[in-house]
């Protein structure tokens, strides 16, 4: 019985840490996603459109825009041209998923700005 206690504890500490975009377990599903621009065969920045589209339609966690959005910016991606491809989704996902997209994305720089004052608290 500890031992199924046990791993309830850290299965709820990875829920917990997932959902507070722990840089660990952002780690892991970047790791997860690997050689999939290559495969794809699409250029970097067409690829994080698709996949920000793919979060809108998914009504994605903030955790999620969090991880795609750092990527995005990375391959010059700008604010225009994601607000742009949620324009072009928006027929097909309808006006609730791009409003809850534009919050989640909110809460994602939100939690993004936090990460950034944890690191820098614990590099002190």
């Amino acid at each position: 019985m500890g031992a199924d206690m046990a791993k309830t504890k850290n299965a709820e500490q990875s829920i917990t840490g997932l959902a507070q975009g722990d840089p660990d377990i952002l780690e892991t599903l970047t790791r997860m996603t690997e050689g999939t621009l290559e495969r794809s065969g699409l250029d970097e920045k067409t690829f994080m459109l698709v996949r920000i589209a793919a979060l809108v339609a998914s009504d994605a966690a903030p955790v999620s825009y969090l991880a795609n959005l750092g990527i995005a910016a990375e391959t010059g991606l700008n604010l225009d041209q994601v607000v742009g491809t949620m324009v072009a989704v928006a027929p097909v996902v309808g006006t609730a998923r791009i409003t809850s997209a534009a919050s989640n994305m909110t809460r994602a720089g939100v939690l993004g700005e936090k990460l950034r004052e944890a690191d820098l608290a614990s590099a002190r």
